[in-house]
C-alpha cells in the first residue's frame, strides 16, 4: 500500500474493508484453522491435533464463526455413529493470497528478528 496523504473520506473507504476482514479473521485461531483445512477435509479431532494449543471449546466456537461467515462447511454424514467433517468453502479460496502474503511476511519478519538478536 502506498503512503499517501489521504483525505478523511478516502481513509474511511480504505479502513472499512480492512476492519471487515479483521472482524471475520480476528483472533489467534481462525487463520491456523483455515490453513489446516487447506490440506483437505478433516474431522474435529484432526483439526485439534494440527492446531497446537487450541482447546476443544475454542475450536468449536471458531468453527461455528467460520461457518457463519461462509468460510467453512460442516458436513454431517448419516452414519452410526454420526460422522462430522469440516471443509473449506469456495469463498475461503479468496483468502489464498492473503494467507500466502502473511506467510511470506512472517518468514521475513522471523529472519529479521533472529538476525537483530545477533
Amino acid at each position: 500500500m502506498e503512503s499517501t496523504n489521504l483525505i478523511p473520506e478516502e481513509c474511511g473507504r480504505t479502513l472499512r474493508p480492512v476492519r471487515d476482514a479483521l472482524d471475520v479473521l480476528n483472533g489467534k485461531w481462525k487463520l491456523p484453522i483455515i490453513v489446516a483445512l487447506t490440506f483437505g477435509e478433516k474431522r474435529f479431532g484432526e483439526i485439534a491435533k494440527e492446531v497446537h494449543g487450541i482447546t476443544d471449546r475454542m475450536l468449536s466456537k471458531e468453527l461455528r464463526d467460520l461457518e457463519l461467515n461462509g468460510l467453512v462447511k460442516r458436513n454431517l454424514y448419516d452414519t452410526y455413529p454420526a460422522k462430522v467433517t469440516y471443509t473449506l468453502t469456495a469463498h475461503s479460496q479468496t483468502l489464498y493470497e492473503v494467507i500466502e502474503s502473511l506467510r511470506k511476511w512472517g518468514e521475513l519478519h522471523r529472519k529479521k528478528m533472529v538476525s537483530d538478536d545477533k
